[in-house]
């Protein structure tokens, strides 16, 4: 078990599906063992650490934060838009 973790569906934990907070947390194990380390990233766990940095923006959930490096950088803030990050932020307003 995990005495420190309180989430609402505690039979999801270790379902092999990597969920969001609050199961994927230290207090969790990480939801069950379902979220994994990425290299590099300390604080980043996700299902699939491969796409972390592999060229494509995974612009949701754990990947897309500042945990993972906004997906090891495949995701790239957008000037004066503080949430929105994409793969080719020059392209945003080009017509």
């Amino acid at each position: 078990g995990y005495p420190g973790c309180f989430v609402r569906f505690p039979e999801t934990l270790g379902n092999g599906f990597c969920a969001d907070a609050p199961y994927n947390t230290p207090e969790c194990g990480y939801d069950g063992g379902d979220c994994l380390p990425v290299d590099g990233y300390p604080n980043c766990f996700v299902d699939i650490p491969e796409k972390i940095g592999d060229g494509v923006c995974n612009n949701f959930l754990p990947y897309n934060t500042p945990d993972c490096g906004n997906d090891g950088g495949d995701c790239l803030p957008v000037d004066g838009y503080p949430n929105c990050f994409v793969k080719f932020p020059e392209r945003i307003g080009d017509n």
